[in-house]
């Protein structure tokens, strides 16, 4: 519970009244356009007023209209645009801010992907709750963090109470592999560490824990899984962009050119400008496949100092 430790003080001021961007109330003027990036979080987009074109994996090429919402994974590539005028709500986040875990995945539990995503219509009760919240957002009184976070666990009560369990199962599902906080852990930060040793540290594990934790959840130990997320990353990178291929090097961490040049015949058989030219002209370039075993790599990972 939350108190405010500075009564009689401009709310202003206090710490608890600054947002982290949990939930954030956003005007979009038409043709606003967010291009295609992967998502750091995962969210849920309310729409309010207008509409607004989604493409997103889920969601490719559909238009999102007023009392409708969508959720994304954290780790998934979206891309909007507002068609209107847009009033919507983002709430944003890495663990599912809910009044009673247990009860919550209990009621998302959906053993197969759906077949169709659609998007979730607001019913009479979330809608009255997304009206109240936008209210505070417009209010001359400073809103304070601790409410924000409670109006959030609100939406999440309203979702998981008042609507069928499969229709709430499907909404849900893109999250469903990053509900266990290792996972989560995992996608937010495997882009941001140079080693294994970081990468447990970062997480408060010691390396042998860490090491078991992500071979049973993943199959493949930490090294041979974070080199081919790069490898896809990169392959990405060189064929759905115009970045330069400096650029492009210094995003993965490559000290050298050469270096950056080396790994591509590696991973696609060539190097990055004749990846790009070779696409260009039509080839499916894919990544190579790799011949060293899970046992080697394994070996390989407490040789080297860094993932890349």
């Amino acid at each position: 519970m939350h108190n405010c430790p500075q009564n009689g003080v401009d709310c202003s001021q206090c710490t608890l009244s600054k947002s982290e961007g949990t939930l954030m109330l956003h005007h979009f003027a038409q043709c606003t356009h967010f291009s295609a990036e992967k998502q750091s979080t995962n969210f849920i987009l309310f729409i309010l007023e207008g509409e607004m074109l989604i493409n997103s994996e889920e969601y490719p090429g559909m238009v999102l209209h007023r009392d409708e919402a969508v959720l994304q994974a954290i780790g998934s590539k979206v891309e909007l645009l507002a068609i209107t005028d847009v009033v919507c709500l983002m709430c944003r986040f890495n663990e599912v801010p809910t009044l009673c875990r247990t009860k919550f995945y209990e009621t998302i539990k959906l053993n197969d992907a759906p077949t169709i995503y659609t998007p979730l219509k607001a019913n009479r009760k979330l809608k009255g709750l997304l009206d109240d919240i936008t209210h505070y957002f417009v209010d001359e009184v400073p809103l304070c963090q601790a409410l924000v976070e409670l109006k959030f666990k609100e939406i999440i009560h309203v979702l998981i109470n008042y609507y069928p369990q499969p229709v709430i199962g499907t909404f849900f599902f893109p999250i469903s592999t990053y509900t266990e906080s290792f996972h989560y852990f995992v996608m937010k930060n495997y882009t941001k560490i140079r080693n294994t040793e970081e990468f447990a540290h970062l997480g408060g594990y010691t390396m042998t824990t860490f090491r078991r934790m992500f071979k049973n959840l993943y199959g493949v130990p930490v090294y041979v899984w974070v080199l081919q997320k790069r490898r896809e990353g990169i392959l990405n990178d060189l064929l759905t962009t115009k970045d330069r291929i400096g650029v492009i090097s210094g995003r993965y961490g490559f000290d050298s050119l050469s270096h950056f040049a080396h790994f591509c015949k590696d991973s696609f058989g060539d190097t990055p400008r004749n990846v790009r030219k070779r696409a260009a002209a039509g080839e499916t370039i894919e990544i190579l496949p790799r011949n060293r075993d899970a046992d080697q790599e394994e070996e390989d990972e407490e040789m080297h100092d860094g993932l890349s």
